[in-house]
């Protein structure tokens, strides 16, 4: 991964985590600056992203991006909103970071 492509990835995850903290404040407080601020900050979020499909293919730009935003943004519902996970719930969060590890790496590991 070069510096760009890092930095590009740490931008879009500041930006769709931003755009997730802000909709949640609009779930719980609902007002019009709050929705618009939610939908620039999630466009903006993804017009960096289509830059990282261009460098590094789609699946790999989604999945880097999917399974860091999954960390993230429940680290921010739970440490911040109060928010909590069934153990159920919880086991999916795990299964869904496994997979998307495996999806990542994948074409390494075989050897493609």
């Amino acid at each position: 991964m070069t510096l760009s492509g890092f930095l590009q990835l740490a931008a879009s995850t500041v930006i769709f985590l931003l755009a997730a903290t802000v909709a949640k404040s609009w779930a719980l407080a609902p007002g019009l600056p709050k929705l618009a601020l939610t939908l620039v900050l999630y466009s903006a979020g993804n017009l960096v992203m289509l830059r990282l499909v261009r460098e590094f293919g789609m699946a790999s730009a989604f999945s880097l991006s999917a399974v860091i935003q999954l960390v993230a943004i429940n680290v921010i519902a739970l440490a911040f909103f109060g928010e909590r996970l069934s153990a159920v719930q919880s086991s999916g969060v795990v299964l869904a970071i496994l997979a998307v590890g495996l999806i990542t790496l994948g074409p390494q590991a075989g050897g493609q």
